[in-house]
């Protein structure tokens, strides 16, 4: 809930307190924890003096706030080569990180709530998850389910998305796998690695909805997406 978040100037979510440093932004968190756990020596506070906030005003006069640094790892050379010991690995991981935020994560709304009834099935979803009260469930599922119908028509005109929106959610999924070709498992190779666990993040919002099984069954994502269940289930 918002107010649950008053007490922060950083209005998303989410937002992870470490020693009293606090993490925003997905991709900064997550290289921040990575850091961290590959140098355990480095304080959390060193980690996030790292990623510097910019704020700017965007063309709709609305300040953005962004992170610099955010999909790097703060290693020493001898670190990052033993993390990315084959050439060109790191940048690989960096730019599907990149990809999933800036083009992945925006075919989600416009397909979840690509009609009435599709809205309506995920903020049922999101009720029978949330905790909610009586009044406010009620509330949330049905006016949320009509602003959000609204709003994803606005962000498929503003990320120039197809008519049937699921055609650049398969498109881009099949593109991911295309990535990781035949010979490995994950990109990360047997394990995963950041941009794995980026893709997977964002594609297991919609387990359970139209919009999920509709990408399993009409994409190749499938054997890669359950190999990612087993692997984040045995913190592999």
């Amino acid at each position: 809930m918002r107010q649950e978040i008053k007490w922060s100037t950083y209005r998303k979510v989410p937002i992870l307190m470490v020693d009293d440093v606090q993490l925003n932004d997905s991709s900064v968190i997550i290289s921040s924890i990575r850091t961290h756990l590959i140098n355990q020596n480095k304080s959390m506070s060193d980690i996030t003096s790292c990623y510097p906030e910019l704020k700017s005003v965007s063309d709709s006069g609305k300040e953005v706030t962004e992170y610099s640094n955010k999909y790097w790892l703060m290693l020493s050379e001898d670190e990052t080569a033993a993390i990315y010991p084959e050439k060109g690995t790191q940048k690989e991981e960096m730019k599907w990180r990149k990809w999933t935020d800036e083009w992945l994560v925006h075919l989600i709304s416009p397909n979840v709530y690509r009609t009435s009834g599709e809205a309506l099935a995920s903020f049922d979803y999101i009720v029978r998850e949330g905790n909610f009260g009586s009044f406010e469930g009620f509330f949330a599922k049905y006016v949320g389910a009509a602003a959000m119908f609204v709003i994803s028509k606005r962000l498929k005109r503003r990320h120039n998305l197809q008519d049937d929106v699921r055609q650049d959610l398969y498109k881009a999924v099949n593109e991911w796998v295309a990535a990781i070709g035949k010979k490995r498992k994950f990109m990360g190779g047997d394990c995963p690695n950041l941009a794995d666990l980026a893709v997977f993040g964002v594609l297991r919002v919609m387990e359970g909805l139209q919009a999920f099984d509709d990408m399993m069954n009409n994409t190749k994502v499938k054997w890669w997406y359950r190999r990612m269940e087993r692997a984040t289930l045995g913190h592999h």
